[in-house]
């Protein structure tokens, strides 16, 4: 296939592969203050209210579909940007938006049901989209000796801008959802979108978009070669039959590890009695076990291979799921948080890698984008499987049990992939469609 544009690889230096792992540390501020920490929290309390679970559904609902939105658009941005170079640009686009709809999370009251939802669902799509143009470039900044030790890097950079914005914000929150303390706590969700502005300055300075357009071509054009990237990818699906089955695998275990960033504060507030300046302390401890969980497993992904390091992250989340069943203390909690936060930062930075090693380069956007859009559908069951049995029910740890079952299928599909092959079948595709 005659390409439309020209990719100017060369080795990544040191500051660029800093300012790709910026990003993870700006983005994460959103996934921890707002997904995890404090607007879960405020939206199924303040703004759902009640104790009869429903709070818990309509959140549920909302990041689910919310994440089913982006997730259908993902392929088709993905082979648009890659054909016409757009990558960079689609990142800046994404970003914005995530952190517009972020700071208008202030004006989210209690009884704004709708204007919560609406602002959750656009700020989500802003993040998951910059997301999966974020890690398109990974196998830019990287190669396959050390993708391991650079995608561990990011998750463990990320893990710290999230521990760092929870510091920031924790005088907002630590008052609790008392009627005086609410105009403060609300405060907390424009503050992270501007630590996530000015924490993702580097990456926009310095992270190189490779691939450049050969001529001005109009929108259509690009659309149009995009479809056409996207046909030929699922015509050629059969040479990586290797990503393929990864993909199954990392539909289900992704699931469960999204469903505990969506739920992991309503169950510490609702079923733990956590108060939200006690729930902040506990995910600035999780946040270092998680930094320290990726910076480790980077080495060791390379080593030991991608697949085998996740294996072992999925047997130890197994396990910390029926810990959290039976948890009745707080102490127990951290516990329980200190295993999954290492697990949960090696698992994710483990996951990428293997993606990485198994895309042809000149493909970056589009592979990312079918691993986003599998990313997305994980997260569309998961969060309403739990709100609907802890409505059913009016228990969550019941709810619990069903991220455990994620987990345990998702180690057994991964069991069929071969990394030595998805390899191969990666560098076999680049010998024969050389980049023009």
């Amino acid at each position: 296939m005659a390409s439309n544009c020209v990719e100017n690889r060369g080795p990544a230096s040191r500051r660029e592969v800093f300012a790709w792992c910026m990003y993870d540390f700006a983005n994460s501020s959103y996934t921890t203050v707002i997904i995890t920490v404090a607007f879960s929290v405020y939206f199924t309390t303040v703004v759902a209210g009640g104790e009869d679970g429903n709070g818990e559904r309509l959140w549920g609902w909302g990041y689910a579909l919310s994440m089913l939105v982006i997730g259908l658009m993902a392929p088709l941005l993905g082979a648009v940007a890659d054909h016409g170079g757009f990558k960079k640009r689609f990142l800046l686009f994404f970003t914005s938006l995530c952190i517009l709809a972020t700071s208008a999370l202030f004006f989210v009251g209690p009884g704004d049901i709708v204007l919560g939802l609406m602002l959750l669902a656009l700020s989500n799509i802003g993040f998951n989209g910059g997301m999966h143009f974020y890690n398109s470039f990974l196998i830019d900044v990287s190669d396959r000796s050390n993708i391991g030790r650079i995608s561990g890097y990011g998750w463990a950079l990320g893990y710290v801008g999230g521990l760092l914005c929870l510091i920031l914000v924790y005088p907002l929150i630590k008052g609790g959802l008392v009627d005086a303390n609410l105009a403060s706590y609300r405060l907390s969700f424009p503050l992270t979108a501007l630590f996530f502005l000015v924490a993702s300055i580097p990456t926009f300075l310095f992270l190189r978009e490779r691939s450049t357009v050969r001529a001005n071509l109009t929108a259509g054009h690009h659309i149009r070669g995009g479809l056409r990237r996207m046909i030929e990818t699922f015509h050629e699906i059969r040479k990586f039959r290797e990503l393929t089955k990864y993909f199954f695998g990392y539909l289900l275990y992704t699931d469960g590890i999204n469903t505990v960033a969506v739920f992991s504060a309503i169950f510490a507030n609702k079923v733990l009695g956590f108060t939200p300046g006690e729930i902040v302390m506990y995910f600035v401890v999780v946040n270092v076990s998680a930094a320290l969980g990726a910076l480790a497993f980077g080495p060791i992904t390379d080593r030991l291979g991608a697949r085998g390091a996740i294996s072992i992250t999925l047997v130890i989340l197994t396990g910390v799921m029926a810990g959290v069943y039976m948890v009745e203390t707080k102490t127990g909690f951290y516990i329980v948080g200190l295993v999954a936060g290492a697990a949960m930062g090696s698992n994710q930075a483990a996951s990428r890698a293997l993606l990485g090693l198994f895309t042809p380069h000149g493909k970056n956007a589009e592979f990312f984008g079918f691993f986003a859009t599998v990313g997305k559908f994980s997260a569309v069951l998961g969060p309403i499987i739990y709100g609907e049995v802890t409505a059913a029910t009016g228990n969550q740890r019941y709810a619990i049990l069903t991220i455990g079952a994620f987990f345990l299928v998702g180690l057994l599909l991964l069991q069929f992939v071969d990394e030595k092959k998805g390899k191969e079948a990666a560098e076999g595709f680049e010998e024969t469609h050389p980049l023009k």
